[in-house]
């Protein structure tokens, strides 16, 4: 699937996508991922439904939910480069991806953020009604 809006484009092409960018980003520039391998971001994104945002050619923006397209899904590694932040990009890749048709219909999905909280209720995000049901594993270190 391809949106566009003047020079930009969102889509859902992995084949144009450039993980040097992605993994550059997700590894030194996140606070969610310091130090992830190229192999676990590429692994990552060919078993999700990924997002590339492009300028042109060049991709400057990213986007991925981990979904069994059915009931639930997981909206994860969402980052727009900090040089184009600032003019709507980040909010018009989360609408594309809303848009999505493998995702409608869906009974929950969810995320984690620390810091984008107002732009993720944009789209119907809130704090979980009964954190106290949420459970994670975190991998030792």
């Amino acid at each position: 699937m391809q949106w566009t809006r003047g020079e930009y484009r969102v889509t859902t092409d992995i084949e144009t996508f450039d993980f040097d960018v992605i993994h550059h980003y997700l590894s030194e520039v996140a606070y969610w991922s310091p130090g992830v391998s190229r192999e676990t971001v590429e692994r990552a994104a060919r078993h999700s439904l990924a997002f590339g945002l492009f300028e042109g050619a060049r991709q400057i923006g990213f986007a991925r939910v981990i979904t069994d397209t059915a009931t639930f899904a997981y909206l994860a590694d969402v980052f727009v480069l900090p040089e184009h932040q600032g003019a709507g990009l980040g909010n018009w890749m989360v609408e594309c991806v809303m848009a999505h048709p493998d995702l409608q219909g869906l009974r929950r999905m969810m995320l984690v953020t620390s810091d984008a909280h107002g732009l993720y209720a944009r789209f119907g995000f809130r704090a979980s009604a009964h954190p106290e049901r949420i459970m994670e594993k975190i991998a030792k270190a």
